[in-house]
């Protein structure tokens, strides 16, 4: 191991009882779910959550390489594979709809069987730059809502969101080495940790933070990254972006004490990496957890 690779484990371990002991004193006590609220159950803190992703395009689920339109992956259904990790025990979906992110159609009738239909607490995805979009998904049954582009062009628009409607929005930070990412992923603009700075201040309770450059790639979260926007916020951490292994599971669970939530999985479940059954034992603790990840060879 080099020594560069011993530095970002020390890091992290640092990182992770800092932040802890700051939680434990700060806003809260350490960051405490439970009880069914307005964007749903979602478990004790001392898991970590999992969201199996369907990302919907032309009516299909499919998976793109690092955010690439045109480089997807179809899965099949999207309501079927739903159905399906429902069953598997799943209790969160997070559904994006592509068409709307890239600007060129929408799946609303697709998404809003998923979250209408199911018994589930979905996280939805993909084009609410608007009130009217915003609580359209609300109202079709959807327990939060990201918001990517407008976070960027509308910070005003977004606070006034956050303000109404608290924990059933979160912020999407969409990383390609270290910029912010709009539209799809097609443009380019916004500095990461200035962004956090600002919807701190609005009160953002959540952020759903991808490593553009891992997505569907299987190489592994960017530790680097979820540390630097767990240092700079209170609020909770939904890993997005390269998760391959149950054993990027289980070191993202041993970041629940500095403030990942959750993990958002896709690829790695689509080519049979694991199973949901499988995830679900470790994000709640059969496995043990580890707070120093390694990087991926």
């Amino acid at each position: 191991m080099d020594f560069s690779r011993r530095w970002g484990e020390a890091s992290l371990r640092i990182l992770a009882v800092v932040m802890y002991l700051h939680r434990r004193c700060g806003r809260g006590h350490v960051k405490q779910m439970g009880a069914k609220t307005p964007a749903g159950t979602v478990g004790r803190v001392e898991e970590l959550i999992l969201l199996p992703a369907i990302d919907v395009k032309d009516g299909r689920a499919v998976q793109l390489r690092q955010g690439v339109d045109g480089s997807e992956r179809v899965f099949g259904d999207p309501v079927e594979i739903a159905t399906a990790w429902q069953r598997a025990g799943a209790q969160w979906l997070h559904v994006v709809d592509l068409d709307a992110a890239f600007g060129h159609g929408a799946n609303t009738e697709i998404i809003r069987r998923i979250t209408g239909d199911l018994d589930i607490d979905v996280e939805v995805s993909g084009g609410i730059r608007s009130t009217e979009s915003l609580t359209a998904a609300l109202d079709a049954g959807a327990s939060r809502v990201n918001i990517g582009t407008a976070a960027l062009e509308q910070p005003e628009w977004c606070a006034e969101m956050i303000h109404r409607f608290d924990d059933q929005v979160a912020i999407g930070l969409d990383v390609r080495d270290g910029v912010l990412e709009s539209h799809g992923w097609t443009q380019s603009g916004g500095d990461l940790l200035d962004v956090v700075s600002r919807f701190e201040q609005a009160g953002c309770r959540r952020y759903v933070v991808t490593d553009v450059t891992s997505d569907g790639m299987l190489t592994g979260p960017s530790y680097e990254l979820l540390g630097q926007v767990c240092a700079r916020t209170q609020g909770r951490i939904i890993a997005s972006g390269g998760i391959s292994t149950l054993e990027d599971l289980r070191r993202l669970r041993g970041l629940v004490p500095i403030g990942v939530e959750g993990a958002i999985v896709g690829t790695a479940l689509y080519v049979g990496n694991f199973t949901v059954a499988d995830a679900l034992d470790v994000c709640q603790g059969s496995v043990p957890a580890d707070a120093s990840p390694q990087p991926h060879d």
